[in-house]
């Protein structure tokens, strides 16, 4: 990919050890991304929080003057080039406006789908002519976007897509017949961007239209159970006629457009839920420092303690872990800018190279939102059902991020199904590594000398979650071969291995490089929560082990490598529940998440 020999690629941290000065974290922020967080929350805080109930039902023209405003201040063309009306600030940056604007429930909804989904596909794939005629309008919110995927009949499978093409007599247009469904945007849209098979092609085509074409009509609003005030609706395409010169790309091509799309969505999607779970940690505080049963504020009380403090070391290690992801989709863009690919180009190729963090990403992020909201009712206790409170509002909000951008699912096996892609071209050695792990379980194992600090200690213990890894895919692809990408339920305990494994390494490295730039005094509720955010992953991470060997190995073999699990999942004890007391101590003090 560059002449840069040590820049990490997608998925190579399972064999690789990484430095923790190769990782970007948040406390390293500058004041211009330290302003752009204060206009983002300002924005929620003045624009969308005394106006949630009017967003919820869908007040006319509310959203699209929310989009507007949102305009305005610049937030919707952060990743746009300056000369097209945006920002064009880096990756990075534009995941933390979206993590900000993740706090906005229906808001952060309709953003997302017009930064993302709506803008991208014509910025990074569009023409110069395109480019100049849409890009500069959507970057201000003049204009506002949607993206036509989703069909009744194709969901994951986005490419049995039925909607069709065919060129008109005259050569000059498309005619577009079909349906789309759970389009977000579309009540108020003017741009829409559409994936249609031309004639009888296999693959998509993508096309550009805005809402005046005749015969693009719109049914009512979804009832949906959360995101209200997100406009969700179907479009139907009768006889559309769309010039030519709207074809969006190459013919054939609109499916590339599409994953590349969602590689992007993804990880956006991880920010977004991230800024969404740190609201509702900060809401959940401040009732249980607020609400008094028998004589004492909830927040006394362990059990209370105890969530706050697993809610908290989730969202950190989430942190961690997006940011590193997008750092590194960063430095691989930058890298492929020097050597000379043109930035759009270089954008999509940067990201795509992640594609697999991308996925894992945006299943870590969506489940610790729920498991945050699912808390945080908890918390609330008999408030927390009422509609009332934020935190009802919340939890049902919450539910569709394990569906949208390809649910969960689909993205556990996506992951572990791009990592041996990437193995098998080449691009990824980790037949070496598995089979020097599977070479170790028949020897004596090595001891090592014994770690210097708890840097060391847990260091070894994100080394051995790798081999672990590496055990169970290595033995699955040796055993089950070309049937392994059947056997899903295995392929997700693999996922959940590999997922919990980047989270856990990505907040030791974050932690590790805190301490070093900041000092131990700043860091010890830091240090407290990736010593139980490592202590969860191994439960994890060996559950899902056990559940897949013993779903494929037997006899001698799995003898073996139940062993090997045991080792590889061996931690040193230490007091759990006094390391929780800490973490929400601080969380207690503060009455916010202030980490």
């Amino acid at each position: 990919m560059s002449d840069n020999k040590n820049a990490i690629s997608g998925g190579e941290f399972l064999i690789r050890d990484v430095d923790c000065h190769e990782v970007f974290i948040p406390e390293e922020w500058t004041e211009e991304q330290k302003m752009i967080i204060q206009t983002c929350e300002d924005f929620v805080k003045q624009e969308i929080v005394p106006n949630l109930d009017k967003i919820d039902s869908m007040e006319e023209g509310l959203m699209p003057s929310l989009l507007e405003k949102a305009g305005e201040l610049g937030l919707l063309g952060i990743s746009v080039p300056e000369e097209f009306n945006g920002m064009g600030m880096d990756f990075v940056t534009s995941m933390l406006c979206t993590e900000v604007l993740g706090q906005a429930h229906s808001f952060s909804v309709a953003f997302g789908a017009h930064t993302g989904i709506g803008t991208l596909p014509t910025l990074y794939y569009g023409s110069q002519e395109q480019i100049k005629a849409f890009v500069p309008k959507l970057a201000t919110g003049e204009w506002k976007a949607a993206y036509c995927l989703t069909e009744p009949s194709s969901g994951s499978d986005a490419n049995s897509a039925k909607t069709k093409a065919v060129l008109s007599e005259d050569g000059k247009h498309w005619i577009l017949n079909g349906q789309k469904m759970w389009i977000t945007n579309a009540g108020f849209a003017d741009v829409f961007t559409v994936f249609a098979k031309i004639d009888d092609d296999e693959n998509l085509s993508a096309f550009i239209l805005t809402k005046d074409m005749e015969g693009l009509t719109l049914n009512p609003e979804e009832k949906k159970m959360g995101i209200k005030g997100s406009s969700t609706r179907q479009v139907f395409l009768n006889n559309v006629k769309v010039p030519v010169e709207n074809q969006l790309y190459e013919r054939g091509k609109g499916f590339k457009i599409a994953v590349n799309i969602l590689n992007i969505g993804r990880i956006k999607l991880a920010a977004g839920v991230l800024g969404g779970a740190k609201g509702v940690m900060t809401n959940s505080i401040n009732y249980a420092n607020e609400r008094s049963q028998f004589g004492r504020p909830i927040s006394k009380y362990g059990a209370i303690r105890s969530k706050l403090a697993k809610m908290a070391t989730k969202i950190y290690a989430l942190e961690s872990a997006t940011y590193r992801a997008a750092q590194n989709i960063d430095d691989a863009i930058a890298d492929l800018i020097k050597n000379g690919m043109p930035k759009s180009e270089a954008m999509l190729k940067g990201i795509a190279s992640f594609a697999p963090e991308c996925a894992m990403l945006k299943v870590q992020g969506s489940e610790v939102l729920d498991f945050c909201v699912d808390e945080g009712v908890q918390i609330h206790g008999g408030m927390g059902y009422s509609a009332e409170t934020r935190i009802e509002r919340s939890y049902r909000d919450s539910r569709i991020n394990r569906i949208f951008e390809g649910t969960n699912e689909i993205n556990r096996m996506l992951t572990v199904d791009m990592i041996l892609k990437k193995a098998m071209k080449g691009e990824l050695d980790l037949m070496g590594p598995a089979t020097q792990v599977a070479n170790d379980l028949m020897g004596i194992p090595e001891f090592g000398e014994a770690p210097n600090d708890d840097f060391d200690l847990f260091r070894g213990y994100v080394k051995n979650h790798k081999k672990a890894v590496l055990m169970v895919a290595g033995a699955a692809v040796q055993k089950l071969m070309t049937s392994l990408a059947k056997e899903q339920e295995v392929l997700m305990n693999v996922a959940d291995m590999i997922i919990q494994t980047y989270a856990a390494e990505s907040i030791l490295l974050r932690v590790e490089k805190r301490v070093k730039t900041l000092g131990l005094s700043e860091s010890e509720t830091q240090i407290n929560m990736m010593k139980a955010f490592i202590y969860e992953a191994n439960e994890i991470i060996q559950s899902s082990a056990k559940e897949a060997l013993l779903s494929f190995a037997e006899g001698d073999e799995l003898k073996m490598m139940m062993i090997g699990l045991k080792r590889f999942t061996k931690m040193e004890p230490f007091n759990i529940k006094d390391t929780r007391q800490q973490i929400a101590t601080t969380l207690i003090d503060a009455n916010a998440y202030t980490m």
